[in-house]
């Protein structure tokens, strides 16, 4: 459940911050807090080098959190992109315990915090820890009942709960504005988001976020922009730029899942104002804001696209309703002549009398071979149903109707869609642990790395693992202390604790490699295929119903005949009666066969209408991205309305604060010759229930 959680909140904020670059990490969010570190780059590979330079350095600094916000944890994951496949990097970086997560390449220290690398060509992916102040720093603050109340006090409790997510930014630079010297922070975008179970919540409100009811559970995202309103000199009570978030529900049985915050100056250094000196300039300006926001709408334009397919195949449904309604025409015509043709047989029905008395004898062998005929189809259907992976129950002369009916009102699109869907799981995940092995032989290997690094410390060897080995190569360490370290190393590799963390490290790096698989092209067209197959599965359920139907009108057609037979044996009078009934039944599946072609060919005519809301839907879609333009115009309208008409204020200010944000590109460190781009991660410990009860039993 725990990593489900991590995977939905990843998603619903990975998706509201698409715009801002965000690329592959090295560490998972929903990684065990315990040591070693696990070593994961393998998603690295699908995200594009898009910087122009030659060096560009993308930083994600994950932030491991307890349940109030407090640090207990930093891991920084670097990835410097070598544009000009640089046979060496000089590298700057603040970092301890640097490892290289991905490729075999070295590097040598040039001072206290630079790195040569031996990149020869290659991108450089690794990973580091610091103990370094953030630029902003989370608190979580917890209520109940409007009452203060520590995050292990509130598990298990019930009532109204509050959860506030305050953001105090600490990283600015001074400017000089209109000849003042002002502190201008840098314009972090805090994006929180957690997921709250709805048996437990209910009433659940958010400050400057939006919810997301599935039924069972609640997705919460909000945004806050701490110290943008100071940086602006806006006043709250015309402008109000949010700070924080706060979420409330009514609670029972207080637990709560992690919760996760995406910090990231990227919006902000996007825009361009250095030539923004009039209201028109500011509002061209503010459109490249807008692009860099439209992007957060990639969904919706996902939408558009899907809406134009969809459009695209409507003709392919019209073609097929008018296949349909020729049909129909066909049976209509049919069955007259059907009807003409029983009226011709209630004429010579007394010409039949002859030979009742031999019908008679036959009625018992006849509806015994229909009967036969009948059933014998149905298992072909049976068989039919069973080739295409439709479960149903076996298909009889009585229940086939409701049977087929069923079938084609459970194959609804989130079905078959679900279906599909943990049919590619299953074959990725088989897939994906065939080379369990060999994951487990990596991670065991980076974790006896660092097992050996943690002991060559506690020995008082001032030296990596790999010095360490070098040192040995060399002659430079006694057999004796060579001994003791491998000893150690191997007590250590081989103690519960580490053997469980190359465990749990190497079914992480599995799931994620299957969540990597399932997001990939190939494997989302083979869902969409199966899923279109299934679709047309459904039409041929419906299609063999239709032929089954015609079938029983045979089928009980010709028991009302027998039948009408047996009562026509006595005499003429019985058979006159049985040859009308019968002219009466195929009058009224002459009339049915009209009513059926007068259907068909309302539903020609609605596909029509389909095609148009189809059509609608997608004009609406891109209207979703067109009230972006709506901002640049009314937003730019009140941000001069709060600055009381000093637009040139709010432009200097606006301009300083972009200039503010280009320049934060790094936590750790950065070469002067590099650019590059940071964004932080910030996970919070799970609150639970059942651990604090059982830690007051105890």
């Amino acid at each position: 459940m725990k990593k489900q959680t991590v995977k939905i909140l990843s998603a619903v904020l990975g998706a509201a911050v698409l715009c801002t670059g965000v690329g592959a990490a090295s560490y998972s969010a929903g990684a065990a807090r315990a040591n070693p570190v696990p070593v994961s780059a393998a998603d690295a590979d699908s995200v594009q080098n898009t910087s122009e330079t030659s060096l560009y350095k993308d930083e994600t600094v994950y932030v491991i959190a307890g349940a109030d916000g407090s640090v207990e944890k930093v891991i920084v994951s670097d990835w410097i992109k070598n544009g000009e496949k640089n046979q060496s990097i000089a590298d700057y970086s603040e970092l301890s315990d640097v490892e290289n997560v991905k490729g075999d390449e070295t590097y040598t220290m040039n001072g206290d915090h630079m790195r040569v690398w031996d990149a020869q060509g290659n991108d450089i992916y690794y990973q580091g820890i610091t103990n370094k102040e953030l630029p902003v720093n989370l608190s979580v603050q917890y209520l109940l009942d409007g009452k203060a109340i520590s995050p292990e006090e509130l598990a298990g409790k019930s009532g109204r709960v509050t959860i506030r997510f305050n953001y105090e930014n600490t990283q600015y630079e001074t400017v000089e504005i209109d000849g003042a010297e002002e502190k201008i922070y840098v314009p972090f975008a805090m994006l929180t988001g957690t997921i709250l179970d709805n048996d437990h919540f209910s009433n659940i409100t958010v400050t400057n976020g939006k919810l997301i009811n599935d039924g069972d559970r609640t997705i919460v995202a909000g945004i806050a922009f701490p110290r943008l309103s100071d940086n602006l000199a806006l006043s709250d009570d015309t402008f109000k730029i949010p700070d924080y978030i706060e979420i409330s529900a009514d609670v029972t049985n207080f637990s709560l899942t992690t919760t996760l915050t995406l910090a990231t100056n990227e919006v902000f250094s996007s825009i361009d104002l250095s030539d923004a000196d009039s209201l028109d300039d500011l509002k061209d300006s503010l459109n490249k804001l807008n692009d860099a926001m439209a992007q957060l709408l990639d969904g919706s334009s996902r939408l558009y696209s899907g809406l134009s397919e969809l459009l695209d195949k409507s003709g392919e449904l019209i073609s097929g309703v008018d296949q349909l309604a020729a049909g129909a025409k066909q049976l209509a015509d049919g069955s007259a002549q059907l009807d003409a043709g029983a009226s011709k047989l209630y004429t010579g029905a007394a010409a039949l009398s002859g030979g009742l008395s031999e019908l008679v004898q036959n009625n018992d062998s006849l509806n015994a071979g229909a009967e036969q005929i009948f059933e014998s189809i149905l298992a072909a259907a049976d068989t039919q149903l069973a080739a295409a992976s439709v479960t149903a129950p076996k298909l009889t002369i009585e229940n086939y109707a409701d049977v087929l009916n069923g079938v084609v009102s459970s194959l609804d699109e989130e079905t078959i869609y679900q279906t599909a869907y943990q049919t590619a799981y299953t074959q990725v995940s088989e897939t994906v642990r065939q080379n369990e092995s060999a994951i487990r032989t990596g991670v065991t290997a980076a974790v006896k790395k660092q097992v050996t690094g943690q002991v060559l410390s506690a020995a008082g060897l001032n030296m990596t693992a790999e010095e360490y080995e070098a040192a040995v190569q060399a002659g430079q360490i006694s057999e004796q202390v060579q001994a003791q370290i491998s000893a150690a190393v191997s007590a250590q590799m081989a103690s519960e604790q580490v053997q469980t963390s190359i465990d749990q490290n190497t079914e992480q790096q599995i799931q994620t490699l299957i969540d990597q698989n399932m997001q990939s092209d190939e494997v989302k067209a083979k869902i969409e295929a199966a899923v279109e197959q299934a679709k047309t599965g459904v039409s041929s359920v419906t299609a063999l119903k239709a032929q089954l139907d015609g079938i029983n009108q045979f089928y009980t057609g010709l028991s009302a005949y027998t039948a009408g037979v047996a009562q026509a044996k006595d005499g003429s009078d019985a058979l006159l009666s049985g040859t009308k009934g019968l002219s009466g039944g195929t009058a009224s599946l002459k009339e049915g066969s009209q009513t059926l072609y007068q259907g068909v060919m309302q539903l020609k005519n609605g596909s029509g209408a389909l095609t148009e809301g189809v059509s609608q839907l997608k004009s609406g879609a891109m209207q979703l991205s067109d009230g972006l333009k709506t901002f640049n115009e009314q937003g730019v309208q009140r941000i001069v309305e709060a600055a009381g008409g000093e637009l040139g204020s709010v432009v200097t200010r606006l301009r300083a604060t972009c200039d503010v944000s280009k320049n934060y590109k790094s936590f750790s460190g950065i070469g002067g010759d590099m650019d590059g781009q940071v964004k932080f991660i910030y996970r919070t410990e799970a609150i639970k229930a059942e651990d604090t009860k059982k830690g007051q039993e105890d």
